[in-house]
């Protein structure tokens, strides 16, 4: 390998090529400009040879950097070359199965890709994750009574054809900007989302059809601070980050030497949003007090508070029973409700629109989601509220064999549709709805391949009937409101028996067999032992 590396480098520096095989079926795409002569171009370009039958992973003897342990095998090194330059997966070819390319792998994008058919269509999935994350459980990893593994699921595991078809891939990389007319999306994978020392890629693949499914991000309206200092609760790494800091506070409030008014900032924890993410954490977060603070830290439990932050009602979608249910329950066990409105964040602590300050030592920003800038910056038509348009079929109307779903897509304005809110039940009904679009109509009529699509029957359109919300409030409690919206009638409840429905259902909702046992097991583990506290 070594000999290898110095051959290759003693080559480059007398400018001959590294690869003079001609018949790649990776072709290098340049985005410079003409005026650079071809010949300094073609010696400057690091070929990739088709991965049919080469192995992924033993690319240095070609002079080639892979990425140990992902299927990066259409992916190119540009650290070579002053410009970027693309390697790309070609369009499929006449007797090819044609080609879905699914941009996230959030609850609608694994929804699509767990029942589409692979007998029928080439799957690409392209995510900076490799994984789904089960976000109605994601709060109950940040205090421990969850594990981490027990609310992701691999999306190998979701798609098995991701790992085994040869002509179906997942890649590990963020999707920069897509070329309707071309049917190619542009991705690039970067050290920044990864931490593994290399240097970006860039590559292009080619679709026949292409469904966005790219989520969205935290909302910050714009305040000072916010993305600097504040923790977010939408990744498994955002569980960490919190877990890590809280148990951190914690342990390094019973230090000698810390001050009254230190301890009572450090484990000062404040939830900004009373959206169900924003209760249930405080929920958790109050439980977790209540049940392992006061008896593995001591010294310190007269200290710990949580303050919830909402500028109107908490659970305003809920019934108005359940929400006064919520705010009884949560200021019993020791959550400060305060109504107010974030101007500024600092590094210990936040200012509201009233001029009080309040010191934390945690603060948790959950206050809802909106457009990426990835969704902001494509030059495709957009809902209200700045989602990607689309029509009763989940349809982008103005380019050709794009569909987009989940949080990053909303019906336009002349559907007479409202935008529907961000929720998993609503990702998920939406690929349900794609997956039975594909494989029953589209697949059934061959039209498949790009431009193919456009005179056929695609039957009834997309209806979502809202199935019910669930929260849980923390201490064997939980909310139940089955009603289909806030001024429609329906089952409402609260309490012990809401709760034994809400582990229920989500149990059931978990993706997997392998899962839902994890899950079983650490609500066992954790109602005998207690949460485990271990800060690694």
């Amino acid at each position: 390998m070594a000999l290898a590396r110095i051959s290759r480098n003693w080559r480059r520096s007398s400018g001959t090529n590294t690869n003079t095989n001609t018949n790649s079926s990776i072709i290098p795409f340049s985005n410079t400009s003409h005026s650079t002569s071809n010949a300094k171009t073609v010696s400057r370009i690091l070929y990739l040879q088709s991965l049919t039958k080469a192995d992924h992973m033993n690319f240095e003897g070609r002079g080639i950097h892979g990425i140990e342990g992902y299927r990066f095998g259409h992916a190119m090194r540009i650290s070579e070359t002053e410009n970027f330059h693309y390697a790309s997966l070609e369009p499929t070819k006449p007797g090819d199965k044609p080609r879905v390319v699914v941009l996230g792998t959030g609850w609608g994008a694994c929804r699509f890709l767990k029942g589409i058919d692979t007998t029928i269509y080439d799957i690409v999935c392209i995510s900076p994750r490799n994984h789904m994350v089960f976000t109605p459980l994601l709060a109950s990893t940040c205090v421990g009574t969850l594990e981490l593994r027990s609310v992701t699921e691999p999306v190998g595991r979701v798609q098995p054809a991701l790992a085994k078809h040869p002509g179906s891939y997942f890649y590990l990389a963020s999707c920069t900007d897509i070329d309707t007319k071309k049917h190619e999306v542009y991705c690039e994978t970067d050290d920044n989302n990864h931490g593994l020392g290399y240097e970006p890629y860039r590559f292009k693949v080619a679709y026949d059809k292409l469904v966005i499914a790219s989520g969205a991000e935290p909302l910050t309206f714009g305040i000072k601070g916010v993305k600097e200092h504040a923790h977010f609760l939408r990744e498994v790494s955002h569980a960490q980050e919190i877990r890590k800091k809280l148990l951190l506070n914690l342990m390094v409030s019973e230090n000698p030497g810390v001050s009254e008014e230190e301890k009572e900032r450090m484990l000062h924890c404040v939830v900004i949003g009373g959206g169900p993410t924003g209760v249930e954490f405080s929920g958790e977060l109050s439980d977790f007090i209540v049940r392992d603070v006061f008896q593995r830290y001591a010294h310190v439990k007269n200290y710990v508070r949580v303050t919830l932050i909402e500028a109107n009602e908490i659970l305003s979608s809920f019934d108005v029973g359940l929400r006064q249910y919520a705010m009884k329950h949560l200021t019993k066990y020791g959550v400060r409700l305060v109504r107010g409105v974030v101007k500024e964040v600092q590094p210990q602590k936040l200012i509201l629109s009233d001029g009080s300050v309040v010191p934390y030592g945690l603060l948790v920003w959950s206050t809802g989601v909106g457009p990426s800038q990835f969704i902001k910056s494509l030059h495709l038509p957009k809902s209200p509220g700045g989602r990607i348009g689309v029509d009763e079929w989940l349809r982008v109307p103005s380019v050709e064999d794009v569909f987009a779903l989940g949080d990053c897509a909303g019906f336009l304005e002349h559907t007479g549709r409202q935008v529907l809110p961000a929720l998993a039940q609503v990702a998920e009904r939406e690929g349900k709805f794609l997956v039975e679009l594909f494989n029953k109509k589209i697949g059934k009529q061959n039209a498949g391949r790009a431009y193919s699509a456009r005179d056929i029957d695609l039957g009834e359109p997309f209806v979502y009937k809202h199935l019910g919300s669930m929260a849980s409030v923390g201490r064997y409690k939980a909310l139940v409101d089955l009603s289909q919206s806030k001024d429609a009638g329906g089952v409402s409840m609260a309490g012990f028996v809401s709760w034994l429905i809400w582990r229920s259902a989500y149990l059931t909702r978990v993706l997997s067999w392998r899962n839902r046992l994890y899950v079983a097991i650490n609500w066992a583990t954790t109602l005998v032992f207690g949460r485990d506290n271990t800060r690694i």
